[in-house]
């Protein structure tokens, strides 16, 4: 069994690496720094391929699946980045950026390696989302809306491979906060405690092969994500905005 993550270098796909390697899989870690991929490489028993590169530039996805196309059983769609702030101050090519690394990459690989999946009827892919997808996120608005389309979009192959019987699984991951390099890059700290990135992946694994679709990791989030329901929209904002200003640093 062979699993291509991306993000690899730190938090959710360094651990996923960690624990897959565990079970036995060979590896794709795909990142930009090709140091920390290579000290991961050190600690791991099976084989290990790396690819430094960008995945927010298209011509690097579409050169990522061409080299592994039909090579891979296992595709962790994790890499990604959060910026903080008002919609109108905000960085407009940062956020172009993070649009084109947590929406198109997400979007072309999925998509790609599906096609390879479907066609000899085995794979699964994870898509690393969060808890962000469940609603608007005044202060952190373009990340909550880029994890609400890979939750969206996920949910809707999921319903297209079970009407067509097909042995292809996919799974959504939508953490809380999670202790990570995340929150540097964002510049912010959370209010609620952080979990450990190591208990999210363990989680996350349980579920995947239990073939859970969607996977929230914490009683709290859980009882957070089933709550929003049966609040109005704008208490919901209202309530999102206070938790998100309690972020700032």
């Amino acid at each position: 069994m062979k699993a291509l993550i991306t993000g690899a270098s730190s938090g959710l796909g360094k651990d996923f690496a960690i624990e897959l390697s565990k079970q036995g899989y060979d590896l794709v870690l795909v990142s930009r720094s090709e140091d920390k991929l290579l000290d991961l490489k050190k600690e791991l028993n099976t084989n290990v391929e790396i690819e430094t590169m960008d995945l927010s530039i298209m011509d690097n996805v579409i050169k990522l699946h061409n080299k592994y196309s039909n090579k891979i059983d296992l595709l962790i769609n994790n890499a990604g980045f959060g910026t903080f702030g008002k919609f109108y101050e905000t960085d407009l090519l940062v956020e172009l950026n993070m649009i084109d690394l947590n929406i198109k990459t997400y979007h072309v690989l999925t998509k790609l390696f599906l096609i390879d999946f479907v066609k000899r009827d085995s794979g699964r892919i994870l898509n690393v989302a969060s808890s962000a997808a469940f609603q608007p996120g005044p202060l952190m608005d373009t990340y909550y809306s880029t994890k609400a389309y890979v939750y969206s979009m996920s949910m809707g192959i999921y319903e297209e491979l079970r009407r067509d019987k097909s042995n292809v699984k996919i799974n959504i991951l939508c953490p809380g906060p999670v202790d990570t390099s995340f929150n540097d890059r964002a510049k912010v700290s959370f209010g609620v405690k952080s979990l450990k990135s190591i208990d999210v992946v363990r989680y996350a694994i349980k579920c995947m092969n239990k073939n859970k679709l969607v996977i929230i990791p914490s009683l709290k989030m859980k009882i957070s994500v089933f709550a929003n329901r049966f609040l109005s929209r704008k208490s919901v904002i209202k309530i999102t905005y206070n938790i998100q200003k309690s972020k700032i640093n």
